[in-house]
């Protein structure tokens, strides 16, 4: 079986480089020579002579074509890693500079449409955990990330008047130094898709990633820090994740006896579900009318750091053995219909109604235990504990159907993205007179992001289904890089040759400085250790290598719960911070 699968990925990697090569050899053959137009130009033919094309001609050409030429290309240049860092789907806006700077072409708004798809899937996936962030403990993350953004800005903006570099460049310089797609194109909207600022991006981009890569591998060894022992002191694989985990109680509290089991406090401020009870040799589901007794056994469903408070105070663990029916007992359940939409399981009060307890809610693939004022969204997975009958009912109730979780509400969609897009036209005032608007960027991105904090709005749903969103999120990336590297790509390299140092130079202070002040501001001001700082800066840059690069020499989940919780918010803000930049520049 090994040698096997040695062959198959032996297979993939000739494939891969004969596809690169074949890719290669079109642009080259249909580059012009000796400084010819960028323009394919046909061979000197007789004036009556049909002009000659070559093959490179015919294919690349064909718009169509050249377009999946380019991302296929792209794709595979992305997956080329050198010490471990590889550029992933931004190896496209190279091999479309490539093609663009041979003059071929794509066709006619492509670019637009993959930005508008990318930015409104990239709100639909952060929604549900940026404005949690604010909330809870990921306060002080939050704080960060707007800590490494206004620094990435601030630098932009103090380099671009010191190297006299304009706006369209130093723009995306800025968005390729935080390695953030959204930031460019962001800054592509504001500036009506001028190409100099994928060039600034292109050019930047580079040391936007070896340079995180770098920092979080060398900062820990030149501070002192020895990052086994930092994992060892927080607790291997540590880092507060939460695990929902069952546990067998033996009830012993005199205080509960003869209390109803759907009104104990104690359990839901414990995030915690009791959902059988000891019956014979077996488990039964909990009914509305089930009591603590002394000496009952039940089951309890929670987060691991949450049980052990419960069994305290009910009682004691039990090693007594119960038959446990979980084939007729148990359903999980798709919620799609409007009488559970929306509204609390106080509200709807299923214990009482179907005899049913509801013990997981999985919402975009994170399972947690709900609480009483938990409301329910589309597309929630329920599991629910009952007798057949009433699993039976509620499921019809619910409006469980399976291929909800699979269905994409083209209306809702439709009507989001053109909300986004009329939002983004509305123009915003800034301090002295300067005024600036969400663009095409960042009104689908706020209107995606509402939405999928609520669920719905109006009967506009936020939930589209997980592998569609990751679709239409990778295929509208690399349409827009696609689309912004070919129309930058003639005049990349004449940017290159007369600024080349200055842009060089300024993406290693705009890449750097936000991740030391991002670490000054953690461990000085929000006294974080040492692990969530480097995982919460790699949030803040946006850089998904970076974190690669750090989990791979540690065993802890600890930086990638910080990255999660920055992440969102760099997302966001780096967006804004690119039209903030814009509109401030051209003023200095």
């Amino acid at each position: 079986m090994q040698d096997e699968n040695t062959m198959k990925h032996l297979g993939m990697k000739c494939i891969l480089l004969l596809f690169l090569a074949a890719a290669a050899a079109l642009c080259a053959a249909a580059a012009p020579a000796d400084g010819a137009p960028s323009a394919p130009a046909a061979p000197a033919a007789a004036p009556d002579a049909p002009a000659h094309k070559s093959a490179a001609d015919e294919l690349l050409g064909n718009p169509m074509i050249a377009l999946f030429v380019v991302i296929g290309a792209g794709m595979l240049f992305g997956r080329i890693t050198v010490f471990g860092v590889s550029f992933g789907s931004s190896g496209v806006i190279f091999t479309a500079l490539l093609l663009g700077g041979v003059g071929y072409g794509i066709p006619g708004g492509i670019g637009s449409l993959g930005l508008v798809l990318f930015v409104y899937c990239i709100g639909l996936t952060a929604g549900p955990t940026f404005f949690r962030v604010f909330k809870q403990e990921g306060a002080n993350l939050a704080k960060l990330g707007a800590a490494i953004i206004a620094a990435g800005a601030a630098a932009t903006v103090v380099c671009a008047w010191l190297f006299k570099v304009p706006v369209d460049l130093a723009a995306g310089v800025l968005a390729g130094s935080m390695t953030s797609t959204p930031a460019l194109a962001s800054a592509l909207d504001a500036l009506n898709h001028n190409p100099n600022v994928s060039v600034g991006y292109g050019i930047a981009y580079v040391y936007g990633v070896v340079g995180v890569v770098l920092f979080v591998q060398l900062a820990p060894r030149l501070l002192g820090y020895n990052l086994d022992e930092e994992v060892r002191r927080a607790g291997k694989g540590g880092g507060g994740a939460r695990r929902i985990e069952r546990a067998v109680i033996e009830v012993l509290n005199p205080g509960l006896f003869g209390k109803l089991i759907s009104e104990n406090s104690f359990t839901a401020t414990q995030r915690c579900q009791i959902s059988r009870v000891g019956r014979g040799d077996r488990f039964v589901p909990v009914t509305p009318d089930t009591r603590f007794e002394e000496g009952q056994v039940l089951m309890a469903v929670g987060e691991d750091d949450r049980l052990p408070a419960l069994v305290e105070f009910i009682g004691r663990k039990s090693d007594k053995k119960f038959f446990l029916d979980i084939e007729t007992e148990r359903l999980r359940v798709v919620a799609t219909s409007p009488q559970v939409l929306d509204k609390t399981l106080r509200e709807l009060n299923l214990l009482n109604a179907f005899g049913v307890t509801i013990t997981r809610v999985e919402r975009n693939t994170v399972a947690l235990v709900p609480q009483a004022d938990t409301v329910l969204q589309y597309g929630d997975v329920l599991t629910a504990i009952g007798e057949p009958k009433g699993l039976q009912e509620f499921s019809a109730f619910a409006g469980h159907r399976t291929r909800a979780l699979d269905e994409t509400d083209i209306i809702s969609l439709a009507v989001g993205i053109s909300l986004g897009l009329l939002i983004g036209m509305i123009p915003l005032g800034l301090p002295g007179g300067l005024s600036f608007s969400l663009g095409a960027a960042g009104g689908p991105l706020m209107v995606a992001l509402v939405l999928a904090h609520f669920g719905s709005i109006g009967g506009i749903r936020g939930h589209v289904p997980r592998a569609a969103r990751m679709l239409m999120t990778e295929m509208g990336l690399v349409f827009f890089l696609a689309g912004a590297g070919v129309q930058a790509g003639g005049q990349f390299m004449e940017v290159l040759r007369q600024q080349g140092p200055s842009l060089l130079v300024m993406g290693f202070f705009v890449t750097t400085v936000p991740m030391l002040v991002g670490y000054i501001v953690a461990r000085r001001f929000l006294h974080m250790g040492i692990l969530e700082t480097l995982g919460a800066i790699c949030g803040g840059m946006t850089c998904t290598p970076g974190l690669g690069a750090l989990s791979s020499k540690i065993d802890s989940d600890i930086p990638a719960i910080s990255y999660a919780a920055v992440y969102p918010v760099a997302l966001i803000l780096v967006t804004l911070a690119a039209q903030i930049v814009v509109q401030v520049l051209p003023g200095l």
